[in-house]
């Protein structure tokens, strides 16, 4: 994640709005006009200067600027009207490390600037970071108040867009690979199942509301580990009868939680609930079977399994996504077998794998 602000600095408000909404997914940004003064650079890590530079106040705003820095550099895209040398030459007397034409995308400035701050991430990867991050922020919080008492639903919704842009725009390989270096097991867990259910459903070609109906189910799906014995769920090693047996009451004590929150859908307590319930009637904490198993939670349980194998644990390597999608297609019977080819292919799309064999 780009960590720190980007200044917008604009003399034309519409397009300091626009260049400072380019900004946004990928760092936070703070859009300022010429009458700025400076007073704290500590957390700025890159400017955009989209001013008319001939204007007196122009100039005292960016000579305040480089005598803020003393001589410190400061990545600054400035935005130029003139093609002519002397504008450009101006715009580095006045501190621009690059000078692009002020006609460009907005995108484009953005990720210009950038490839100066981060040389070596792509605009996509810092997108997807700053998501990732944000989301576990959430499921932080939701956790520690989940361990004593509801969670608030709005803030839950806040998480949603977070995942489904990281997945539109970075793809599923950049979400998975940024979330697996998350030192907690159960956030990780939380955010690999989130961003799977999202992939899985922009692959099946929901409705919005209906990916955002799932989405939101996979954020919360595991909200009675909240209540789980610290030792049971961070045990450094496979779990014995007795500690499997706590482990298994999450689910029904999670569901506990949301009808205690209020204002949670019916999709959202089913799958909370239910996610660990099996086809064949083996699963828990209800032993469902057959058609008492609704589809949302058929497809979250397919994803929820997939990110048990494929996740990095203290006593196991992640398993291979050729071999999980294997594991999961030789559970016929427990799982929708459609389901789990459809989720198979979503997979081979997102991860521009070789699809697993039957």
């Amino acid at each position: 994640m780009a960590s720190g602000n980007v200044v917008v600095l604009s003399d034309r408000p519409d397009r300091g709005r626009h260049l400072a909404e380019a900004v946004a997914p990928v760092a936070d940004c703070r859009l300022a006009g010429v009458e700025e003064h400076w007073a704290d650079l500590d957390a700025t890590i890159g400017i955009i200067a989209d001013v008319t530079p001939t204007r007196s106040e122009t100039r005292v705003c960016l000579n305040r600027l480089l005598g803020r820095l003393q001589g410190r550099r400061l990545p600054a895209i400035h935005l130029v009207r003139s093609s002519q040398a002397a504008a450009v030459h101006e715009a580095q007397s006045l501190g621009a490390t690059a000078c692009l034409p002020a006609t460009l995308d907005p995108s484009v400035v953005v990720e210009a600037l950038f490839r100066q701050i981060h040389p070596e991430d792509t605009i996509a990867e810092l997108i997807v970071r700053r998501h990732v991050a944000r989301t576990g922020e959430l499921i932080n919080s939701m956790f520690h108040t989940a361990e004593t008492g509801g969670i608030d639903m709005e803030e839950v919704e806040r998480g949603l867009d977070p995942v489904m842009d990281a997945v539109k725009d970075g793809g599923l390989t950049g979400w998975l690979e940024v979330v697996r270096m998350h030192d907690d097991i159960t956030f990780q867990h939380c955010l690999l199942v989130a961003g799977l259910t999202a992939g899985f459903a922009r692959s099946l070609r929901l409705s919005g509301g209906d990916s955002q109906r799932m989405v939101r189910a996979a954020l919360v799906h595991d909200v009675g580990k909240s209540r789980i014995p610290a030792a049971i769920l961070n045990k450094p090693g496979r779990l014995d009868p007795d500690e499997r047996t706590v482990m298994r009451t999450h689910a029904a004590i999670g569901h506990e939680i949301l009808l205690a929150s209020g204002s949670c859908d019916a999709i959202t307590l089913a799958v909370t609930r239910h996610h660990h319930e099996m086809l064949d009637g083996s699963g828990y904490p209800d032993g469902l079977s057959g058609s008492a198993i609704g589809d949302p939670v058929r497809l979250l349980t397919i994803c929820d399994i997939y990110a048990a194998l494929i996740e990095r644990r203290p006593y196991k390597a992640p398993m291979p996504e050729s071999e999980a999608l294997r594991v999961l297609q030789s559970m016929e019977g427990k799982l929708e077998a459609g389901l789990v080819d459809a989720f198979a292919k979503s997979i081979v799309v997102g991860l521009g794998r070789p699809a697993a064999a039957g």
